[in-house]
């Protein structure tokens, strides 16, 4: 129908009684979120990464491994190693990690894991290392959990504090509303505890660099892997091994997904919405995810079949529901690693029809952080030591 200048448009709000004050309240300036001033901030010039907004997939080869022995894992290519980039990412987490009170009394051992080194390696489409320093504090702070929570029985992990203590990981991140002197009481036990000031401080950053979507992607993908979190305890309280289909069940919901979901925040865009939570690249991511996570159990075995009450580890279960050797059981977990990987690029090129170049930004992002991941594993302290 053609435009009609005597008909009067449509009003696009509500008008009547109270409308003045409606159209008022849409006029105000958007929501700022505060920030908190010692997150790590600190803005730098550093010019673009040559890497950043390309959007051609990376070439895979067969890449040895530990001590040579096994068979090689099947990954990407490595995008790129800038050591001292790597260095003054870890200058900050440290300086950040030593003001919360994060790892106090253990800080030159948390210096030697790297996690800025592993933000370096894994996004490689960002040079700038206030961004990377995203990726560095908040992998530091979930692993942080990991260690003081879940894992390490000599730094006060209990599987039967577990899941009250992860209760209170989202209401760190995501500040439920006011309650009064219950929320002074929970305020008083979340600045009492390092764990959770991490999370917090890391959050903090991250809405510094992204939009709120992004902001709650994190926060609630967070809780997501802390529900398998809580049945690891449970096996471990009971003493009671999962079987390897169970296990994998809730890992794939506890894997570098987690980390994976920074990508674009790191990188400076966003990835609509609808896309990622679209039911073909969630699986895709899932299985980089996954993949990534398998090269973790595949260095840790050592280290969590000596911990006083051992953690979950598919080579450990593999073993014992097959009775075969910990040597075949580790060859086994790097042919499902190698399944993954082959299944993410099958999805990959599966998503090849979206016309979204966010779409391939963020997916050449997930084989640089496969490959990233096991160029840190094979070389932090936390797994060589």
């Amino acid at each position: 129908m053609p435009f009609d200048p005597s008909v009067a448009p449509v009003p696009a709000g509500p008008t009547g009684l109270g409308a003045s004050a409606l159209s008022l309240s849409s006029a105000l300036k958007p929501y700022r979120p505060s920030f908190d001033e010692g997150d790590g901030h600190e803005t730098s010039l550093a010019p673009p990464s040559p890497h950043a907004g390309n959007l051609a997939p990376l070439s895979y080869r067969e890449r040895d491994w530990g001590d040579g022995s096994y068979p090689p894992l099947h990954l990407p290519e490595t995008v790129r190693v800038d050591d001292a980039l790597g260095a003054e990412v870890d200058r900050r987490l440290v300086a950040w990690a030593e003001r919360i009170g994060l790892h106090e009394g253990r800080l030159e051992e948390f210096a030697d894991t790297g996690f800025g080194r592993l933000a370096m390696l894994a996004h490689a489409d960002s040079d700038e290392p206030d961004q990377l320093l995203i990726a560095a504090q908040m992998n530091a702070a979930w692993w942080a959990a990991d260690d003081y929570y879940a894992d390490e029985t000599d730094l006060g992990a209990s599987p039967t504090e577990l899941p009250p203590r992860l209760a209170l990981v989202t209401s760190a991140m995501d500040p439920p509303p006011d309650a009064g002197g219950y929320t002074a009481q929970l305020e008083e036990q979340i600045r009492g505890d390092p764990v959770l000031v991490s999370l917090r401080s890391a959050t903090s950053h991250v809405s510094r660099h992204s939009t709120p979507s992004q902001v709650m992607r994190i926060c609630n993908i967070t809780s997501q892997m802390y529900v398998s979190w809580t049945a690891y305890a449970a096996w471990r309280y009971l003493e009671t091994p999962p079987p390897v289909w169970r296990y994998l069940a809730a890992r794939q919901h506890d894997s570098f997904y987690t980390s994976m979901t920074l990508i674009d925040i790191v990188g400076g865009y966003q990835l609509p919405t609808d896309l990622f939570f679209d039911r073909r690249f969630h699986t895709a991511l899932m299985q980089a995810g996954t993949a990534s996570v398998l090269v973790n159990d595949l260095h840790s075995v050592e280290r969590e079949a000596a911990d006083e009450l051992p953690d979950s580890n598919v080579i450990l279960l593999m073993a014992a529901e097959e009775g075969c050797s910990i040597r075949e059981a580790t060859e086994r977990t790097v042919h499902l690693h190698n399944d993954f990987v082959r299944g993410f690029e099958q999805s990959r090129r599966a998503l090849g029809g979206v016309p979204s170049p966010e779409l391939k930004r963020f997916l050449r992002g997930a084989q640089a952080w496969m490959a990233g991941g096991f160029e840190w594993h094979a070389n932090t302290s936390r797994y060589q030591s």
